[in-house]
């Protein structure tokens, strides 16, 4: 709404709007409006609420002749209008939402990413906070006050045997329990409970209950384990930071799979609950959660309860819950994914960002921020060390450590002295049907010498990982007459087939439809499948191996709440004999048992149009060959490929991440790539492909005038997924090694621009994903 439109003041209020002078008001808030870009406003505080309002404080105030929330940003003695305010019309919530540290970080975000402050106000409060705030569940909590002697407790047994069942319900739990609890075995337990309160045998009060997703688990308490060398020194180090922490930088740990950075992250951890501050524990995946969760609340057994999870797979009551309990003070750990990192911690002492190379740190959605970035920044604002982990760093993160910027510390050797797993590359170019028992499509999935290796392990009783980043059962469908391939309507993309519900899917806008029978081009019958997923290589791996255990993880299959978490814990307890998934299980888990692990087509991630692709494929290799021989037995890793002399396979196989990181970065800085500059993609996209397009090209032709020195700009192109969700979609890339001048060059000519209404133009800082 344009600000010439909103009546502020007294004259143009309505008259039932109370208005105040400023020399009666206890104070002026002034409010960042929620629904309303950069839009500041000035409030008066009513008397009754002056001890109640502070910065980061949401309050509903007048606009409009109506209530809006906004965020009390600042308090002012006075106001530079002085003409008469309206006031804050009542408080949100009966704490402020955001830290002093989160309103400064929300600041940040808005200049660097180029996105209105009100939106990321907006994504740092989970929707369920934001729109029931306070909205917690009660229960009854029943007090045996006085036992009934024992003649009243047999007339009542004979008379009302409810209410005795209840009186002795009461005293078998030592004379407490909710209402909630009483009903699961007697479910007329409310009626009765009235009599019982009328006769005072019993009291009644309301207590919050929590919805906690966690608990009816049980963590058996552990105990710190003695550190090795590099533990310790790592250790010592992160010690060092805490100690003094104005004047710490962020931390790199560098180390292999099973060097033990998990127990670094703990025992530091314990010393900064210690100090009595709090930590912020970051995890790239929903997949990693439930095994961090548990490590945790085994370790820091007597504190579960203040150990707070905040990702996007809990109820909105659970993440409702679970929020307060930090806002209220009561967590002293808080772990999630990367939208925790706007939890609302006060105190806090440490940050940690668990395989801090991980691509899903970045939102894809406005405001398009990177988490682990906002850590770094979060911990300079909050004057806590930062600690990034990873076995494979982000170059990103590897040239600031070597450039100083961040302290390196390395962690090279297992914990429990064990050589790395052995990894053996499998040309799949030279593959040919061999042995008996064996199609030629299974031979096309798991070579000679993996069915081989399985075997081993089944005799053993040890246990294999099969990793294929690839969903559905075909991944193509093609006509053999004229070449068509069966795309989707509206995306760009090939479907795959699900067989277990015989439908083609698109795996970007999620259509489906029944297979054709013919092609759709030029009608003739000779269609044929090609290309394999996940659900593939289950029904191959359960031919070949029919006696073995075998389950499948990927979106398809762990749809129930709690299933991921059942299936990981399953194939802990040894339920399993083998694991077929896609990334969800390549990083950051811990099987001792698994001694063998696939990785069916090592080539997928390589096959993408963008220049980290030989960085993601280093290090999604080293991550899920790292899940092999993590206990006492030796670990293998069989590589299957059909471009076996690539650079980051033939890296991978010797675990060198820095050989091959020192080729990489000297590719990135001839051609002037991150991290030897910053990059902004701007994209168009809508339904008509000739606006879509015309609106970036007049876009491209406004940022050329006046563009900041150093600037790189390529041409207006059709996007690497040219359409989705039924848009055409168009980018333009920029490089400068100095993103504040091009952010805000961006910023003011983007005020200028009036796309067609049907054509969205969104641009994205540091993207990870050029697609």
């Amino acid at each position: 709404m344009p600000t010439d439109q909103l009546n502020l003041f007294a004259s143009d209020a309505p008259a039932q709007e109370p208005v105040v002078e400023l020399g009666d008001m206890p104070g002026v808030a002034r409010v960042q409006l929620e629904g309303s870009a950069a839009l500041e406003l000035d409030y008066g505080i009513p008397e009754k609420m002056a001890a109640r309002i502070g910065v980061g404080t949401r309050v509903m105030v007048p606009l409009q002749n109506q209530k809006v929330p906004a965020v009390v940003i600042e308090l002012l003695q006075s106001s530079e209008h002085r003409g008469k305010l309206k006031e804050v019309s009542s408080i949100v919530g009966s704490r402020p939402m955001f830290t002093p540290g989160l309103l400064k970080l929300a600041d940040w975000v808005a200049e660097y990413y180029i996105v209105p402050v009100h939106r990321v106000l907006r994504a740092m409060l989970p929707q369920a906070v934001r729109d029931k705030p306070e909205t917690f569940l009660t229960d009854s909590h029943l007090k045996l006050v006085k036992e009934p002697p024992a003649d009243v407790l047999e007339k009542m047994h004979a008379r009302a045997p409810m209410q005795a069942r209840v009186i002795e319900e009461l005293r078998r739990r030592k004379g407490e329990a909710t209402l909630s609890e009483l009903r699961r075995d007697l479910p007329s337990a409310t009626t009765v409970v009235k009599a019982l309160l009328k006769h005072g045998w019993i009291s009644r009060s309301e207590i919050r209950v929590e919805r906690d997703p966690f608990q009816t688990e049980e963590f058996l308490p552990t105990l710190p384990l003695t550190l090795t060398e590099e533990q310790q020194a790592a250790y010592d180090h992160v010690i060092g930071a805490l100690q003094k922490p104005e004047e710490a930088k962020p931390i790199l740990l560098h180390g292999v799979t099973g060097s033990g950075k998990t127990e670094v992250y703990l025992q530091a951890i314990a010393e900064v609950l210690k100090k009595g501050q709090t930590a912020l524990v970051l995890v790239p995946e929903i997949s990693l959660t439930p095994q961090t969760i548990e490590r945790f609340k085994a370790r820091f057994s007597e504190k579960k309860d203040s150990i707070a999870v905040l990702h996007s797979h809990l109820s909105d009551g659970e993440r409702h819950d679970e929020w307060f309990k930090v806002q209220e003070g009561r967590a002293d750990i808080v772990i999630g994914a990367r939208s925790a990192i706007f939890a609302p911690l006060e105190r806090l002492g440490l940050i940690i960002v668990d395989e801090e190379h991980e691509p899903s740190y970045k939102q894809e959605d406005t405001p398009r921020y990177q988490a682990r970035d906002l850590a770094v920044l979060r911990g300079r604002i909050e004057r806590c060390p930062v600690l990034l982990g990873s076995a494979t760093p982000s170059l990103e993160s590897f040239q600031n450590a070597l450039m100083g910027k961040y302290d390196l510390v390395r962690m090279t050797k297992r914990t429990d002295g064990k050589s790395m797993p052995l990894i053996r590359i499998i040309d799949m170019r030279l593959q040919r049907r061999k042995g008996t028992g064996t199609t030629i499509a299974n031979a096309t999935i798991l070579s000679e010498k993996l069915r081989t290796a399985i075997t081993t392990r089944l005799e053993k009783k040890e246990q294999t990982i099969l990793f294929l980043n690839r969903r559905g059962f075909h991944t193509t469908l093609d006509c053999a007459s004229c070449g068509e391939v069966v795309q989707c309507q509206d995306c760009a993309i090939p479907m795959t087939l699900h067989k277990a519900d015989n439908r083609l899917v698109c795996h970007i806008c999620g259509a489906r439809r029944v297979p054709p029978t013919k092609c759709p081009s030029c009608k003739e019958p000779g269609l044929k499948y090609g290309g394999f997923g996940t659900e593939r290589v289950e029904a191959a791996v359960r031919e070949v191996f029919p006696k073995a255990r075998i389950a499948r993880v990927d979106t398809d299959t762990m749809q129930r709440k709690n299933q991921l978490r059942d299936t990981l814990r399953d194939f802990r307890a040894q339920k399993l004999d083998i694991l077929i998934g896609t990334q969800m299980i390549a990083k950051g888990l811990d099987f001792p048992n698994v001694t063998l692990v696939g990785v069916l087509n090592a080539d997928t991630a390589l096959n993408i149009p963008d220049f980290r692709a030989a960085e993601r494929t280093l290090q999604l290799l080293i991550q899920v060959a790292g899940r092999a021989g993590r206990g006492e037995l030796k670990g293998e890793v069989y590589v299957q490929t059909h471009a076996p002399h690539s650079p980051a396979i033939q890296f991978s196989r010797h675990n060198d991440f820095e050989g091959f990181s020192d080729q990489e970065l000297e590719h990135r800085r001839a051609f002037k790539y991150p991290p030897y500059s910053h990059m902004v993609l701007v994209s168009s996209r809508g339904k008509h492909e000739t606006q879509a397009e015309f609106t970036l090209q007049t876009l491209h032709k406004r940022l050329l005038q006046g563009l900041p020195d150093g600037t790189i700009m390529g041409e207006p192109t059709p996007s690497s997924l040219s359409k989705a969700h039924g848009q055409f979609r168009f980018q333009l890339l920029m490089r400068s090694d100095r993103i504040r001048p091009l952010a805000r060059h961006i910023q003011t000519v983007m005020e200028t621009l009036s796309p067609p209404p049907d054509i969205l133009v969104t641009w994205d800082v540091d993207p990870v994903s050029l697609t």
